[in-house]
């Protein structure tokens, strides 16, 4: 369900006439964006399966797997809506994870005393996993700090600043490492977190649908929320009001940042090692699946539900290809026509609503 600026009905009293009433919650959930992907999410599993050999993308261990997938994607896409709603951009998602899981890596090879290679025996394993995970937010935090400071106080255009800052940042993480994958992490790492389930849902999956729960509520029910949507909406507006916006805009980037850092642990703890070369087209991912849920480009409206149906399509797609013997490389002609079509679509909503 989308959450968006103002929409109260109004009662105009020279006229005599009364604004429509809001839409019964039923209705609302029926006609948005989330339905409508879920319903795609749907019956693209059931193509896949009928396709796929054996019917092997229908089994709950595939559905798990897919599940795991699409957490990290699932965490940045998170970030970007919340700094999207405000009329932001980020590009360096991919960037920041990777510089984020490679500083955690480092910290628990350092704390457990394990070499970069994996040679050793981990040693105080579980503050050696804290650390590491402290060590991830801390940067990915730092990492959004830096965009919302070029983009609010340098005044550069947010998909410039975060463009470079892509750039630095996977320069930074391939310098630290060399260009080689830092390995060795400790085996409790993926039995104990990646691999663990509640529900016959990945633990990675659980805390992330815990995390999109705690946004969907900031947005709905607290004034940081409401904020972030008037900014999204009018910035003049906002600013007029009182609201401090730059701070507010640089707090969502700090925020987008953590979300990166912590899915740079998830991926630390899916593979047991960092993966410097994986994530060029996080970005793409995250911002398909933020678009195609229903949250505004310009701001404004953030459809948190939305958002995790839109994760879920782009996984089942690239899954589902896979699948079906379809080559890797089809996948990213795919998601991209998917957004492209997601964006049209959500045009020609908003001007059948205005007219």
């Amino acid at each position: 369900m989308a959450v968006r600026a103002g929409g109260s009905a109004q009662v105009t009293e020279s006229e005599g006439t009364r604004a429509p009433a809001p839409r019964a919650p039923l209705r609302r959930w029926l006609s948005s964006s989330a339905f409508w992907v879920l319903i795609v999410d749907i019956v693209l599993i059931l193509v896949f399966g009928a396709l796929s050999e054996q019917h092997s993308f229908l089994t709950w261990e595939n559905e798990r797997a897919l599940a795991l997938n699409a957490t990290e994607a699932l965490l940045l896409a998170l970030g970007l809506g919340m700094v999207m709603g405000a009329g932001t951009f980020d590009l360096s998602l991919g960037a920041n994870l990777v510089l984020s899981s490679v500083v955690g890596a480092k910290v628990i090879a350092a704390v457990s005393g394990v070499s970069p290679d994996g040679i050793g025996t981990p040693q105080h394993v579980l503050v050696a996993i804290l650390a590491g995970l402290l060590a991830c937010l801390i940067v990915g935090a730092l990492f959004g700090l830096v965009n919302g400071l070029v983009i609010e106080y340098v005044k550069v255009n947010s998909l410039i600043a975060t463009l470079g800052t892509l750039g630095v940042g996977s320069g930074i993480a391939l310098l630290i490492t060399g260009g080689s994958d830092v390995a060795g992490m400790p085996e409790q790492m993926q039995s104990d977190f990646a691999l663990r389930s509640i529900a016959n849902i990945p633990l990675p999956a659980f805390v992330a649908l815990l995390l999109a729960f705690g946004l969907w509520a900031l947005l709905r029910f607290f004034r940081y929320g409401r904020r972030t949507l008037a900014i999204g909406s009018s910035r003049t507006a906002a600013e007029r009001s009182g609201i401090r916006v730059r701070r507010h805009v640089v707090s969502l980037t700090i925020l987008c940042g953590a979300f990166a850092g912590f899915a740079g642990f998830v991926d630390l703890a899916h593979f047991s090692a960092t993966t410097v070369q994986g994530h060029a087209n996080d970005a793409l991912a995250a911002i398909t699946a933020v678009v195609i849920g229903g949250t505004l480009l310009e701001g404004g409206r953030v459809n948190v539900w939305g958002t995790v149906a839109g994760t879920a399509l782009t996984v089942i797609l690239a899954g589902g290809l896979v699948a079906i013997g379809v080559k890797p490389f089809w996948q990213l002609i795919a998601v991209g026509v998917v957004l492209i079509v997601a964006v049209a679509i959500d045009r020609f909503r908003r001007e059948r609503d205005e007219a």
